[in-house]
């Protein structure tokens, strides 16, 4: 029976990436639909060599929009959403062939496994994730039940054992971290998965001025917070925040909070030592490093609890 499959990308400025992905895809893409947001380099030359259907789209700051746009241009069965710096290998381009043949049209996601995460310092902690990437494009609802019937909600997922390479050439964080901010100053509430992922990405690649920057924000999201996980996250933020803007009193303050909340994770262990290390207190430094190394676990970045603990051990 089988089924056809767009390939559908949102692209900017991927002129050393995007020829790779392209070529690693020709043999499962019906057609390609590739968005161009805003390319001053060669990046629509290069898809022109695969497709006529490229199509240009002002950006605005909202990767949703763009990728809704994107979607609305193809035509096949199912839609496969990818990334300029992502490649499948052959064995994975093998079983999404036969993948391809299978689908009747019952499944309305397929999951594929993420991989590549660590090599790249992105913002997981782990090298393989299933993640949703290929969707089918127009869903039929489905009455189910012989009596008080009703209509699945639920999509139907199939969890796929095909990987996905991810091969960036750099993190995106500061073009993350500009619409983050922008999102904060136009007084908009950033949403519980979305500030996971700001608190995950700050803790992988922000800078002293991009914690400030987000301090006082997250102070006040911190006081409204219930879930204890997110504190947690949320008071390593802030205290980084404080540290970075020389506020020993304020950087104490959550760090005492953080302790009564227990459960110190390798980041908040692991800044504790900076705040000691600053101060010249090294015996104190160097409990809190060990701490962060050996005692406790990350929940942001791996890094916190390996490689900077162990820098000034």
């Amino acid at each position: 029976m089988g089924a056809t499959v767009s390939v559908c990308l949102i692209v900017k400025n991927e002129e050393a990436v995007l020829k790779r992905c392209l070529d690693s895809l020709k043999d499962i893409a019906d057609e390609y639909v590739i968005v161009d947001t805003g390319s001053d380099d060669s990046t629509k030359e290069i898809a022109s060599a695969y497709t006529d259907r490229i199509y240009d789209l002002e950006w605005t700051d909202d990767f949703a929009a763009a990728r809704n746009y994107a979607f609305s241009k193809c035509s096949c069965d199912y839609i496969y959403s990818a990334d300029a710096d992502e490649m499948l290998d052959d064995k994975a381009i093998a079983q999404f062939k036969a993948l391809k043949e299978a689908l009747d049209g019952s499944v309305d996601i397929v999951q594929f496994y993420y991989t590549n995460q660590l090599e790249y310092n992105t913002t997981y902690n782990f090298d393989r994730e299933l993640r949703p990437k290929l969707y089918k494009r127009l869903r039929t609802f489905v009455w189910e039940g012989e009596v008080h019937e009703r209509v699945r909600l639920e999509p139907v997922i199939y969890d796929s054992e095909i990987e996905i390479i991810h091969k960036p050439t750099g993190l995106h964080s500061g073009r993350d971290f500009g619409i983050y901010m922008k999102m904060i100053k136009s007084g908009r509430k950033i949403e519980p998965r979305l500030l996971d992922m700001y608190l995950r990405e700050l803790a992988v690649s922000g800078e002293d001025q991009d914690f400030i920057d987000a301090g006082e924000y997250l102070r006040e999201v911190l006081e409204q917070e219930s879930d204890t996980e997110r504190m947690k996250n949320e008071l390593y933020a802030v205290m980084r925040s404080a540290r970075a803007g020389g506020d020993r009193e304020l950087f104490m303050k959550y760090a005492l909070r953080a302790l009564a909340l227990g459960d110190v994770t390798s980041e908040t262990a692991f800044e504790i030592g900076e705040y000691y290390r600053e101060g010249q207190d090294m015996t104190e430094a160097r409990m809190w490093y060990y701490n962060a190394a050996n005692e406790t676990e990350p929940a942001l970045d791996h890094r916190y609890h390996d490689e900077y603990p162990g820098k000034y051990l």
